[in-house]
């Protein structure tokens, strides 16, 4: 599996109006009371996952090994490593929503 380049960044397009200033869009319209299209809720099990216990570090240093090994084509995934950890993960989850 090839990965692109990790030098890349993704672009983002500049906004075309700005719904705050209440500025007139390209077709005459005002967008200053602009209303919100669209409601978003958090599925339990989502909330669950964002909740679970971790002990919230991030090892920078890991990460740029892990970068560097990935562009030198040295990067080794471990299957087994990672199904075992799944699995466990998943019963966890499962166990906290069980005992909910």
């Amino acid at each position: 599996m090839k990965i692109g380049s990790l030098d890349t960044k993704a672009t983002v397009a500049p906004m075309q109006n700005d719904r705050k200033s209440g500025s007139a869009d390209k077709t005459g319209g005002s967008t200053g009371s602009a209303q919100p299209s669209a409601t978003v809720s958090i599925s339990t099990t989502a909330s669950m996952i964002s909740s679970a216990d971790t002990d919230g570090t991030f090892d920078a240093d890991k990460v740029a090994r892990m970068a560097q090994a990935i562009r030198d084509g040295k990067f080794e995934v471990n299957a087994d490593a990672i199904a075992d950890k799944l699995i466990a993960n998943t019963q966890e989850l499962l166990r906290k929503y069980s005992s909910s």
